[in-house]
């Protein structure tokens, strides 16, 4: 049996510590290889060990996981930040709303009313101030306790942990407080106590859940792109069940078998991916590659599952299953490269694992100095030492909770990603973001690249032959070539003619043409390399013919019989509309562009001038492509190569960065690191503009969050209080540390409003 991995959908993680322990509990489980869980999409994906029974493994990676205080569903359809998520966040915003109701109430008991008497011996305004804390510690704070105590049977410490610590002191700490009268035996520290800060625990619950519910109301709309994709696919299709009448009947996606014909009509999407049936339409594809024309397609081109008819109803011919259509692969690969980690946050994960028992030491230490320092009266004189102490306990404990540092790489990834899809740019992960920012070099190939890649014959130049001749052995040469050239030389002939020469013994010569046998002589269509190589003569005179004619920006394509040069076909590749726009936009980011051609040089340098191309190197083979990208990491560069993914793969791989122009291929889906929907170059160059601006706001997420926890633990370890007489309130650190996670979240999200270069 096959290595298996299977996916499950993850509840109740809060912080990167969360992440630890999930994976933690998982890998342990026989028979798991690897465990990778992502706090953004509360998702982890586990990948078991050869020969497994997975259903096994699964129920008891789940059971385990459940063990540990989280939730565990294997995922089916949609995320579960779509189902659960959004339940969870309407029982999220009862529980912050009873808490931030009661904090107001609880403030001014404990802060700013005056004495209301005593009742049995109590004061009666901490008596309120306890009854008002009660349902926000018990019911509003309740998952926060039972999250942390399961987490500590497990051996590990999250946000949940330190929450629970902070607030359960401090609730202990006044309720004892408030009842010394009626508690024999307390030590007299708690008589002497001058106050009672029931309303910090009341805002530390208020506070962090308010960011929690703010943090995964953000986390959906980060997922935003992703969600859209999967609701552009219908779930029905309607399916001709009798050609000849015309009669259909609606039946669902996954049981449409393919080849069957489907009926769209006008303004439906289209479910599946298929092919015209003599039918003609204009395709809104808006949705799939960000294009903001409509694109007119006539009987037999591929439509794809997931666009919109605009003008009429059509018939479809299937040609993939739902689960394989390009809608579906793309999900596919959106999910997968937003469960990527880059190394930075694997080293943030480990830190957050450590990262709770040191705050909680670092905070009882502190603690335990203020409440021996001898001065430490005098420089907050409204506290005992004790308070003083129990205040940067709980001030420590809650504003250390590591959610930001959680959280910075997968929400700006996940944001990426999906506004990339949105617009047709696919990446296939974290890895590809990353070396993209460190991108300086752009290798170019020009053929359907730079180009249109359907090149035209523009001249024919005979030197001893008819034109039937010298065209009827190049078509009858190309005809078993993929190579663009010879669709323009088969359209060329085939207005000259319907039959073509019988030729035998056709061979294809790798980077030369193709060769072959015409009534007992040798013939070969190619380059000039080819024509030396069948002993071929070229004179000076020749030479200098083929300088000049290359020199008009065309490719040439030799043709010869037997020693005989009878002359060349001159073809002519249209320059696609927005290549110097996107050349002009690459310079302006600070590439050093290289175009990468087999052509010959004249032809190539007059098309590098064309565009504003300054560096070219022809004459390269297409298994040549490769090394010269090779060649230039060796030289210290880092190298994003564009190519149409099918040609190019063994470049695209071998790149830092492989950039293919159109999905339609497999080989453009597995060799490159990011996939253009689109033709056009300048999707390519916006590609490696959203990777800059994704990864620029990872850096700026992990920055923030790491100097926020230098700060703040720090200043509630009372840092500055000998100073300035500055102790920062239990309340604040909790406001706190909700809005580092929140601002994590938020400045991910301005990369909804990134937008492709498209003039």
């Amino acid at each position: 049996m096959a290595d298996e991995s299977f996916t499950l959908n993850i509840t109740g993680m809060t912080c990167g510590a969360c992440v630890v322990s999930v994976e933690k509990v998982a890998s342990q489980v026989e028979n798991v290889e690897s465990v990778s869980v992502n706090l953004a999409l509360n998702r982890a994906v586990i990948q078991l060990k050869p020969n497994t029974q997975t259903h096994l493994a699964k129920t008891d990676v789940i059971t385990a996981i459940e063990r540990s205080g989280f939730g565990a569903k294997e995922k089916h359809g949609k995320p579960v930040l779509f189902d659960e998520a959004k339940l969870e966040l309407r029982k999220q915003g009862k529980k912050v709303s009873l808490a931030l109701l009661l904090a107001l109430p609880t403030l001014y008991l404990t802060m700013i009313a005056d004495d209301m008497g005593l009742v049995n011996g109590m004061d009666r305004r901490l008596l309120l101030a306890f009854l008002a804390t009660l349902p926000v510690y018990f019911w509003s704070g309740w998952d926060f306790h039972a999250k942390a105590w399961k987490s500590l049977r497990n051996g590990s410490a999250n946000m949940d942990v330190l929450v629970h610590l902070g607030t359960t002191v401090a609730f202990l700490w006044y309720s004892l407080v408030t009842f010394e009268t009626h508690i024999p035996f307390l030590p007299s520290v708690f008589e002497t106590a001058n106050h009672v800060f029931f309303d910090g625990v009341v805002f530390i619950i208020g506070f962090v859940l308010l960011g929690n519910w703010m943090e995964a109301a953000a986390k959906l709309k980060a997922t935003d792109a992703l969600h859209s994709l999967m609701e552009m696919q219908p779930k029905q299709a309607r399916v001709i069940t009798d050609e000849s009448h015309g009669h259909s009947e609606y039946r669902n996606v996954e049981a449409v078998a393919v080849g069957s014909l489907i009926k769209v009509l006008l303004g439906e999407t289209i479910p599946l991916d298929g092919t015209l049936h003599e039918s003609r339409a204009s395709i809104d594809v808006s949705m799939m590659t960000g294009e903001p024309y409509p694109v007119r397609k006539v009987d037999g081109d591929e439509v794809s599952a997931g666009t919109i008819v605009l003008d009429g109803s059509v018939l479809i011919r299937t040609t993939r299953p739902s689960e394989e259509t390009l809608l579906a692969s793309i999900i596919t690969l959106v999910e997968e490269a937003q469960m990527g980690k880059a190394p930075i946050q694997r080293l943030v994960d480990r830190v957050a694992g450590i990262f709770v028992p040191v705050v909680v030491v670092l905070a009882l230490l502190a603690a335990l100095f203020w409440l021996l320092y001898p001065d430490s009266s005098s420089y907050n004189p409204m506290a005992t030492p004790a308070e003083l102490a129990i205040m940067v306990l709980v001030s420590t404990l809650v504003i250390a909770c590591p959610c930001a540092l959680g959280l910075a790489t997968p929400t700006a990834l996940i944001v990426g990603t999906g506004v990339g899809a949105r617009n047709g740019l696919l990446i296939k992960g974290i890895e590809a973001l990353e070396n993209a920012y460190k991108t300086d070099t752009l290798v170019i190939d020009k053929t359907g690249t730079l180009t249109s890649g359907k090149p035209r014959v523009s001249h024919i130049e005979m030197l001893d032959c008819e034109v039937k001749e010298i065209l009827g052995i190049a078509a009858s040469l190309e005809v078993e070539s993929t190579h663009p050239l010879s669709s323009a030389i088969q359209t060329s002939w085939s207005n000259v003619s319907s039959s073509r020469p019988e030729l035998s013994g056709i061979k294809t010569m790798p980077g030369l043409g193709m060769i072959g046998d015409y009534d007992g002589s040798l013939v070969a269509v190619g380059n000039a390399e080819l024509m030396e190589e069948v002993g071929v003569e070229l004179d000076d005179d020749l030479k200098e013919r083929l300088v000049l004619a290359a020199a008009k920006g065309v490719t040439l394509v030799l043709v010869s019989q037997g020693l005989r040069l009878l002359g060349w076909i001159e073809a002519k590749d249209r320059v696609r509309e927005s290549s110097e726009k996107a050349i002009l936009h690459a310079k302006q980011m600070g590439y050093d562009i290289i175009m990468l051609t087999g052509d010959r040089q004249e032809a190539a340098d007059t098309l590098a001038q064309e565009i504003g191309i300054d560096t070219v190197l022809a004459g390269v083979k297409p298994d040549e492509k490769a090394l010269h990208v090779k060649r230039l990491q060796d030289e210290g560069r880092s190298v994003a190569m564009i190519g149409d993914g099918i040609n190019d793969a063994a470049a695209l791989t071998v790149a830092n960065v492989g950039i293919a122009m159109g999905a339609g291929s497999d080989i453009a889906l597995d060799a490159a690191d990011f996939v253009l929907l689109r033709n056009d170059l300048i999707d390519a160059v916006s590609s490696l503009s959203l990777g800059r601006s994704t990864m620029r706001r990872i850096r700026g997420n992990l920055g923030w969050a790491f100097v926020y926890n230098v700060i703040g633990i720090p200043l509630a370890m009372g840092v500055l209080l000998p100073f300035t007489g500055f102790l920062l309130p239990p309340a604040f650190a909790a406001a706190a540390m909700s809005l580092s996670s929140v601002s994590v979240v938020g400045n991910s999200l301005l990369l909804r409003w990134w937008s492709p270069i498209r003039e």
